[in-house]
């Protein structure tokens, strides 16, 4: 009787949270707009070590330029806005699973990506940098002979250091980098020197460094690879979410909610033609 008791338990339990799953899920074949009506509210993946887009605190709460950003996008679109940290290395897996209903933190707009899922506007432009000790002599894609580079998994930096191996990859220590899961990770080992430069989007060297007080302290050059476009990324059958946003980007920035919290992060107007309602 136990045994029965026991079995039923588990067959209600698994129920209840299969039934959990599939109401949460967004179907990935579906403009899901009225789902999100409905239920009041979209799920955002992003990367909780990426400052200054998204990050988390050391009190637990979310902050960057992408979360406020966000909050701004969901007070014009009337639902609310979900934050999931995700592993950035499966960002693309979690969104066509229906985990999470958009891919927005520092997520550059490439070639690649586009094949996987479909962009909003471009808001902001972004370059890849190699950053590197002062004292360490390294000032250049030459200087990288030999040395050991570090990369995040899955970046768009590792993507382009992958695609064009003539421009940095042949360059460095056994044509290749070691990869870390954070830009956090990799520049503790950047200063204890068990790297010797590291592959990273100027926004968060600039910003973690300076935060740091030890940008004095480093060399910031040109990785070689094209400039990139951050944009938020979305199912490709989501389409009616994906305008809903680009109206949203537009809006803000002619009230000019967009300048206010980009000179809080970056000291400058870091917005695009396109959120400019420019061609």
């Amino acid at each position: 009787m136990i045994k029965k008791k026991f079995l039923l338990f588990c067959t209600c339990s698994l129920s209840i949270i299969f039934m959990a799953c599939t109401q949460q899920a967004s179907d990935p074949k579906q403009d899901n707009w009225e789902k999100y009506q409905q239920q009041n509210s979209i799920t955002v993946g992003f990367d909780n070590t990426f400052v200054p887009m998204g990050y988390e605190e050391k009190n637990g709460q979310y902050a960057g330029f992408d979360i406020d950003l966000a909050k701004l996008v969901s007070e014009k679109l009337g639902i609310q806005v979900h934050f999931q940290p995700i592993d950035w290395d499966m960002k693309e897996t979690e969104l066509q699973n229906g985990t999470i209903d958009a891919i927005w933190n520092g997520y550059s707009a490439t070639d690649e990506r586009r094949e996987k899922v479909a962009f909003t506007i471009p808001y902001m432009q972004n370059t890849q940098v190699i950053v590197s000790k002062k004292t360490s002599n390294i000032r250049s894609v030459e200087d990288m002979k030999d040395k050991v580079l570090g990369a995040q998994t899955g970046s768009s930096g590792y993507l382009d250091f992958e695609a064009q191996p003539e421009l940095l990859k042949n360059h460095v220590k056994n044509h290749d980098a070691d990869q870390y899961q954070s830009f956090n990770e990799a520049l503790i080992d950047l200063k204890n020197d068990r790297i010797d430069a590291l592959l990273i989007d100027r926004v968060y060297a600039n910003y973690y460094l300076t935060s740091e007080g030890i940008i004095d302290d480093y060399e910031i050059f040109p990785a070689g690879f094209e400039s990139e476009s951050f944009a938020v990324g979305v199912r490709k059958s989501d389409k009616t979410l994906q305008e809903q946003l680009n109206q949203a980007f537009v809006a803000l920035y002619q009230e000019g909610k967009f300048q206010e919290i980009s000179q809080k992060w970056f000291g400058e107007n870091i917005s695009t033609t396109e959120v400019k309602g420019e061609k």
